[in-house]
C-alpha cells in the first residue's frame, strides 16, 4: 500500500502505524476497507486524506480504529464512527472506534491530494498553520501576533481579489468568502 504524500508541515504530525510499522493481515484488510471512506461533509475527500483517520491497530481487546475530529464539537463524528463500522462490516471485520483528541487535529495533516480535491470541489484549501518548532506544543494562543492577513484565492477563477463575508461558512470549520472578480461565493477551510 502506498501512503499519500504529505505537506512539509504535515511531516510533524504523529506517525501512524499505517505508514511506519509492519501490520497484521487484519490491519491491512481494515486499512483497505477504510482507505477511500469519505468525509460526510465533504464527500470528495477521504478521511485518510484529511488526516482524521489516524490508526488501525489490533490489541488484546480486538481491532481499534483511531479517529481525530477536526475540532472537538464536530457534528460529523458520530456519522464518521458509523461509516467506519459499516465499511469494516462489509469485509467481515468489527472494531472499536476510538476518538483521540490529543494531539489536536490540524489542517497541516491534510495531504496535498486533499487540498487539490477541496479546490476542485469549490472550497479554498487552508493555508499552512504550523508555526511551532518540531516537537513543541502550542495548545492556546491568547492574542494575535499582529496582522496576519493572508490572501485566500478563489477556487473558481483563481483570483486573489477576495473578501471574507462571514467567519463561519457552511460548517464551523469554514469561513464564507466572496470573489470580487467573478462574484462567486465560496467556502475557505480555516487553518487550525
Amino acid at each position: 500500500m502506498t501512503t499519500p504524500t504529505l505537506t512539509a508541515s504535515a511531516a510533524e504530525q504523529p506517525q501512524d502505524r499505517h505508514a511506519s510499522l509492519a501490520m497484521t493481515d487484519t490491519e491491512q484488510r481494515a486499512w483497505a476497507l477504510l482507505e477511500h471512506l469519505s468525509d460526510p461533509e465533504i464527500p470528495v475527500v477521504s478521511l485518510r486524506e484529511l488526516g482524521i483517520l489516524r490508526d488501525v491497530r489490533e490489541g488484546a481487546s480486538g481491532l481499534e480504529v483511531v479517529i481525530t475530529p477536526t475540532y472537538s464539537g464536530c457534528p460529523a463524528m458520530g456519522q464518521i464512527e458509523d461509516d467506519v463500522k459499516t465499511a469494516l462490516a462489509t469485509g467481515g471485520l468489527q472494531a472499536t472506534v476510538v476518538t483521540q483528541l490529543a494531539p489536536a487535529w490540524t489542517t497541516d495533516w491534510m495531504t496535498e491530494t486533499a487540498r487539490e480535491k477541496l479546490r476542485a470541489y469549490g472550497i479554498a484549501p487552508p493555508h499552512a498553520c504550523a508555526s511551532t518548532p518540531s516537537g513543541a506544543a502550542s495548545v492556546v494562543q491568547f492574542a494575535a501576533r499582529g496582522p496576519q492577513v493572508q490572501v485566500v484565492n478563489c477556487p473558481q477563477c483563481g483570483s486573489a481579489n477576495t473578501t471574507e463575508t462571514s467567519h463561519f461558512g457552511s460548517t464551523a470549520c469554514k469561513a464564507l468568502y466572496r470573489c470580487l472578480d467573478c462574484m462567486e461565493p465560496f467556502d475557505y477551510f480555516k487553518p487550525y
